[in-house]
């Protein structure tokens, strides 16, 4: 039986990231369709990064620590209103304003995005999504960038590298 993320209705765009379409977040995984996400960099006043372990039942990259929060752009929704919405659904952070950074590409096996890269301040309280983020914890960028958080989602890398 399907999840209910698994039948949200996800933006499906093209090789430009021009919107062609909609589809169920299952088979955009399963088809690895071109789609837009979200990564928010939540820090606290220390310049530390808020970073979420995955749940084990997540349908990509379960298990794994992520350095950002956020999610797949829905149909008939645009980054700004993903990243407000994820910010909330995953973290419970509300009235908190989120700073658009960069644009950039991620393609594996697994996925192929269009991401957009927000960052806001916030030390908690935080109130996880249990269906999606088992643990949070903050982390300086420097024993992220040594290695010390091991598996971390790739894509989120990325957008981490180019951030800091």
């Amino acid at each position: 039986m399907a999840s209910a993320a698994s039948d949200e209705i996800v933006l499906i765009v093209d090789g430009s990231n021009r919107p062609v379409g909609a589809a169920r977040r299952h088979r955009m995984r399963a088809e690895n369709l071109p789609h837009r996400a979200t990564y928010i960099f939540v820090l606290d006043g220390e310049e530390r990064i808020l970073v979420q372990r995955r749940t084990d039942t997540k349908d990509l990259f379960p298990g794994y620590h992520d350095l950002a929060a956020g999610g797949v752009v829905a149909a008939g929704e645009s980054y700004e209103e993903c990243a407000l919405r994820e910010a909330e659904e995953e973290l419970g952070i509300r009235d908190t304003p989120l700073t658009p950074r960069f644009d950039f590409h991620y393609a594996d096996d697994s996925t192929r995005c269009f991401g957009r890269v927000f960052v806001c301040r916030h030390e908690g309280p935080f109130v996880l999504q249990e269906e999606e983020v088992a643990a949070v914890a903050f982390h300086s960028p420097d024993e992220i960038a040594r290695g010390k958080l091991a598996p971390v989602t790739p894509d989120s890398m990325v957008a981490f590298r180019r951030l800091f």
